[in-house]
């Protein structure tokens, strides 16, 4: 018999070639070790098993799940586990051996209409293809159905960036000091530095480095309750420390050890957004805004004050001068500025009324 129980209480198939063993695994549930032993079957023949395909998406997910999670990072099996949460009720309900493109395709247009940001219903596709590229290994399907389908358009508008200006980001700053002074301190560095929200909080203090020049040595990102990781770009990058904020930065950084966190709380705790939103009361001192705002004030600081956008590039860890760009565009170019100037020259409105233009 090619299943059969353990002495354990658990179901072990076996897979033969003639009299050979040639593999065998354990399951919790006998129609588990019944349906792997199939789909080997299947595999060794070259083909699919064609009674696993008419097992449905939804009963299929969680024992994909379940491989998943010991498979993939944290982050992307939470980003996996709203799945069967997704997943609409007619996609879930269909055999997996009978699902095309025209089927997947119908399930994204349902998120894009539901409100689902586009990003969201990319994350989605990535995801359900995942799903249907174990099921193809598994030899249930013979070809994944999601990668012939594309994401259509978000329908939603892009978050558009709020930096402060300059004066803004002191009143900001002294807003905050009466609350925290230490938070205050932590969101300036942020200001300045332009480093994303993972990355100040993964800074160590050996990361933090004076000679020849102040910089922060940028390498580690710790998204919040995902492990450490690299940053986003995969690469490390140095930024300045600039004057306004060094002293602050050399106070995060003193009776700390190397290893230690360089931007804490005043209790030595690591930063959760969450919990300086909270402590700062955000919406009040930074209405409308968000953290990462706050690395959008550090870009257009830099480029105000005459940074070239290349440097600024390598200073923010952007993969693409276009994406650097934004900012530019968000100050306005020369142009603008002579527009605007040439608007405000006194006279202006009297040419017009002189011509006729004003009645």
């Amino acid at each position: 018999m090619t299943v059969r129980k353990t002495p354990g209480g658990r179901w072990r198939g076996v897979v033969k070639s003639g009299r050979q063993q040639v593999a065998s695994k354990t399951f919790d549930t006998r129609k588990q070790a019944i349906g792997w032993v199939a789909r080997e079957r299947a595999a060794m023949a070259g083909g699919v098993d064609p009674r696993a395909g008419r097992r449905t998406v939804r009963t299929l997910l969680p024992e994909w799940l379940e491989e998943r999670q010991h498979a993939v990072s944290r982050k992307t099996f939470v980003s996996d586990s709203s799945l069967p949460r997704l997943v609409p009720p007619a996609l879930a309900a269909l055999q997996i051996g009978v699902v095309t493109d025209r089927e997947v395709t119908r399930a994204l247009i349902a998120l894009n209409q539901s409100g689902l940001a586009e990003s969201s219903v990319r994350r989605f596709r990535a995801s359900l293809s995942s799903f249907f590229a174990w099921a193809v290994r598994e030899r249930m399907i013979a070809s994944n159905p999601v990668m012939t389908t594309r994401v259509p358009k978000g329908r939603g508008t892009r978050t558009e960036i709020r930096p402060f200006a300059e004066d803004e980001l002191e009143s900001f700053y002294m807003a905050v000091s009466a609350r925290d002074q230490r938070l205050a301190d932590i969101l300036l560095i942020a200001s300045w530095t332009g480093l994303r929200w993972s990355e100040l909080r993964e800074l160590r203090v050996r990361d933090f480095v004076q000679i020849p020049m102040p910089v922060l040595l940028v390498s580690r990102a710790a998204p919040e309750g995902v492990n450490a990781k690299l940053t986003k770009s995969g690469k490390s990058r140095r930024v300045p420390v600039a004057d306004r904020v060094l002293p602050l930065v050399l106070s995060c950084a003193a009776d700390k050890g190397a290893d230690d966190l360089l931007l804490t709380t005043r209790s030595g705790h690591r930063l959760h957004a969450s919990s300086v939103k909270r402590a700062v009361v955000w919406s009040n001192v930074a209405p409308g805004r968000r953290i990462h705002d706050l690395r959008h004030t550090a870009a257009c600081l830099w480029l105000a004050r005459g940074v070239d956008p290349v440097t600024v590039q390598a200073w923010l860890g952007h993969a693409s001068i276009a994406t650097t760009n934004i900012y530019l565009h968000h100050l306005g170019s020369s142009a603008d500025r002579t527009g605007l100037d040439r608007l405000n020259r006194s006279g202006g409105a009297g040419g017009a009324h002189q011509a006729g233009l004003g009645e």
